[in-house]
Order: structure tokens, then C-alpha cells, then sequence
């Protein structure tokens, strides 16, 4: 029903349009750079620059690390992720330049192919304990401080920087405590 990821088993790859490094924590099941339904990464951002194109894809990235980045899509609409877990949704296929107006950062992102997945994703900087809501697929990602996943059945902990992967989540099935929590739900379009 669940599985831990940890960190010696993420992957980290050059970015698409190659100026940078990612860190992969998970993707789907034969999923390539090139070709995939979900994927869930981390990166650093060191500089100002245009991010990769993903065309056909929705982007979701968070800000985990850093004192902020602006995104700037297509010229016109930006968003300004100022505090840690703040989220940007956007177009994987607009052009997209980062702007960092204090340093680097680091992001956490979520990448879903339009046709095939849609994702909803929800940050807990306060320890709180939530319900986790029917899904596909859930992921749970600690930035610092272990958490707990609780059934009816048991309870797990998982450590901070370790990746929580649920399968097929029904409504009151688990719940989970912690704080400073990405929490992304994948629904598979079939």
C-alpha cells in the first residue's frame, strides 16, 4: 500500500534545456526525461534564467529552500514565491524566466502530463495532523522533521527528506502529522 523512498535512491539528472541539475525522486513506471505522465523532482536555482520547455505538461514548483523567486510566463502573468512552501502553478509550455531577487533557492516541483494526470498539491507549514484525500497516487515529502503516517491499522514514521508514496488512497483511509509538508495527489486520467 505504501513505500518509503529514500534519498540514496533519487536520481539526479541534468535539466532538459541543460543548465542545471535535478534531483529526481520519482517518476512513473518507464518514464523518461522525454517522456512521462508524472514526475516529482527537486533543484537548485543558482541564477536568473528561462526554465526548461515542457510543452503538453503542468508544472507545479514549490519554494523549499532560498529567500524567493519571481516567475515570469510569457511576458505577462508572474508569480512570486517569497516564503518557503510557497506554490506556482503554470503551463509547462510557456516560457517561463526566474527571476532570484536574493540568492539562490531550491524548488520542489511537480510535472504532469496534461492529458494523462492532473495533480493537486497542498503545503502544511504548521504541524498539524490532515486527512489524506482519495487518489491514484499520494506522495508525502517532509522538508524538515520526521512524520507520521497513521491507518487504521498502524502507524509509520518517516523520516525528513525521505518520500512517501501511497497507491490508491479512499477517503478517511489515513491521516498524517507533521509540519513543513508537500503533499501531492495524483489522479491518472484512464
Amino acid at each position: 500500500m505504501f513505500t518509503v523512498i529514500s534519498p540514496e535512491h533519487f536520481k539526479t539528472i541534468p535539466w532538459k534545456n541543460g543548465q542545471g541539475e535535478t534531483i529526481e525522486l520519482a517518476i512513473n513506471d518507464g518514464g523518461t526525461l522525454a517522456d512521462f505522465i508524472w514526475r516529482l523532482s527537486m533543484a537548485n536555482v543558482v541564477e536568473d534564467g528561462v526554465f526548461s520547455d515542457f510543452s503538453g505538461y503542468q508544472r507545479s514548483l514549490i519554494l523549499i529552500a532560498g529567500k524567493g523567486i519571481n516567475l515570469q510566463h510569457d511576458n505577462r502573468k508572474t508569480d512570486q514565491l517569497n516564503n518557503i512552501l510557497d506554490v506556482a502553478n503554470f503551463d509547462g509550455g510557456c516560457r517561463t524566466v526566474g527571476h532570484l531577487p536574493a540568492g539562490e533557492i531550491t524548488d520542489f516541483n511537480i510535472i504532469t502530463d496534461k492529458e494523462k494526470c492532473s495533480a493537486v498539491v497542498e503545503t502544511l507549514l504548521a504541524r498539524q495532523t490532515v486527512e489524506l484525500k482519495a487518489a491514484d497516487l499520494c506522495f508525502v515529502y517532509s522538508l524538515s522533521g520526521q512524520f507520521q503516517l497513521t491507518s487504521y491499522k498502524n502507524h509509520q514514521i518517516i523520516k525528513a527528506g525521505h518520500l512517501l508514496k501511497l497507491n490508491t488512497l479512499k477517503v478517511g483511509e489515513m491521516t498524517i502529522t507533521g509540519q513543513k509538508l508537500i503533499v501531492v495527489y495524483l489522479m491518472l486520467n484512464t
